[in-house]
């Protein structure tokens, strides 16, 4: 339930943030008749997520036995490669992530409501799309009840903040806000990367090389609820393979050295400002 909160909270405050920068824009350009065409397109994008996500679900239950282990591989695997893509575009865009969206909002102005339409509806797709693999690849370690919960309570957090954010006098912490998600998202990312290692390993894709490193599953177990929250976290395993222990330090080293050693200027100042 953690996990999907985190992550639910993370794209939804990216999507509320688009969405008041788009909002913003028609203000400033007193094109109010535009703002109800920012919503469709919102909403619009929410129902095509939902489907997808449904979508998703519906072929993961068509597999069984070594399919199905290699489908959940595959799909540990694509949530951390988005999610990867996630930390670097936000690390590397934020410093012009406003800028940006407002010229696109700008152009779109200047050519049709269909226009408008398609800036808001592919900006929140694209949200929906990956909030959709990554709750698919959380539900492979715990509930689909403690998933669904957690995503709900991480959107309305996140439509929260937006409100707190443009709607009132209090301001949030931007820079802190992703630079703490950041941190736990890199974790998950890792644990993520892991358990496909792992299915792969299941699945004799790939060889464990040495099939436990440790077992401490007497003294906490993987399968217990501490065990279980610890797998939906930071990808616990109580006798992981040493495949699973190199995938997922290399990870761990390489992102954490690329995000923390290379904090571009231009993203510090930006962040700064919009706090």
């Amino acid at each position: 339930m953690a996990t999907s909160f985190l992550i639910s909270l993370r794209e939804g405050m990216e999507a509320a943030l688009i969405i008041g920068i788009l909002l913003g824009v028609l203000i400033k350009l007193k094109r109010l008749d535009l703002i109800r065409t920012i919503w469709i397109g919102a909403g619009t994008a929410l129902v095509c997520s939902l489907a997808i996500a449904i979508g998703l679900n519906l072929v993961g239950m068509q597999f069984e036995g070594r399919a199905e282990q290699i489908f959940e591989g595959v799909v540990m695997l694509m949530a951390a490669g988005i999610l990867t893509w996630m930390i670097f575009w936000m690390h590397q865009s934020a410093g012009t992530l406003k800028r940006d969206i407002e010229n696109k909002t700008r152009l779109a102005i200047g050519k049709s409501g269909k226009a408008v339409f398609m800036v808001a509806f592919l900006a929140i797709f694209r949200e929906g799309v990956e909030l959709a693999l990554f709750l698919l690849a959380v539900g492979q370690t715990t509930s689909p009840l403690q998933t669904a919960l957690g995503a709900a309570a991480g959107l309305a957090g996140a439509g929260l903040l937006g409100w707190m954010l443009f709607s009132s006098t209090r301001k949030l912490s931007l820079r802190n806000f992703f630079k703490v998600t950041n941190v736990l998202l890199i974790v998950f990312a890792a644990g993520l990367v892991a358990y496909s290692v792992h299915e792969f390993n299941e699945a004799g894709l790939i060889p464990p090389i040495i099939e436990h490193v440790w077992n401490i599953n007497p003294i906490l177990s993987d399968t217990s609820e501490a065990g279980l929250l610890l797998k939906a976290l930071v990808g616990y395993n109580g006798n992981p393979s040493l495949t699973e222990v190199l995938a997922y330090l290399a990870y761990l080293t390489g992102i954490s050295l690329y995000v923390f050693k290379r904090t571009p200027k231009v993203v510090q100042t930006a962040l700064s400002a919009a706090d």
